[in-house]
């Protein structure tokens, strides 16, 4: 049965939520460019992952088409 919250001290309840805290987002450096990406991700400005180009540059592309 549940304990009313009056009976539970401010100390008792802040150290059951000690592990509820935010952390912060797992990022790294892109190898090609250096702009700083989520981990596991293409890199949204040259569009490299794993030192593999996977999506082709805007700036290519447009230079292909004229």
């Amino acid at each position: 049965m549940a304990v009313p919250a009056r009976k539970v001290s401010k100390t008792r309840g802040a150290t059951r939520r000690a592990h509820v805290a935010l952390s912060a987002k797992a990022t790294t450096t892109c190898p090609n460019c250096g702009e700083v990406i989520k981990s596991h991700r293409v890199c949204p400005k040259c569009g490299t992952y794993k030192n593999k180009q996977v999506i082709g540059n805007e700036e290519e592309s447009t230079k292909s088409k004229k």
